[in-house]
């Protein structure tokens, strides 16, 4: 929702400016941000299609929101650890 904050997105923009982030994921979490009334999706007529994204004015409510959790990643993002530590059995545990 960040990137879509700031400007109108189609999906292989967003998808290469998202490292990581599968097509199956962005996919799903559009059409979740989609029905929650965050995101709006636009298809246009045109060969080959065109979908552009872009947030909606009940998502723009979230940016007070967004901007706090935007400033503590900058004072506190540097420790968070990239990847989180694996869950469930410990090794050896049985």
């Amino acid at each position: 929702m960040w990137l879509l904050n700031q400007r109108v997105y189609r999906f292989g923009e967003l998808r290469k400016a998202i490292p990581g982030i599968t097509q199956h994921m962005l996919t799903a979490q559009l059409r979740e941000l989609e029905t929650d009334g965050l995101v709006s999706r636009t298809v246009f007529a045109e060969v080959p299609p065109r979908v552009e994204y872009a947030i909606t004015a009940k998502a723009r409510g979230l940016g007070p929101t967004m901007e706090a959790l935007t400033r503590w990643w900058t004072e506190y993002g540097a420790s968070v650890p990239a990847r989180p530590a694996p869950r469930g059995r410990k090794p050896g545990a049985g």
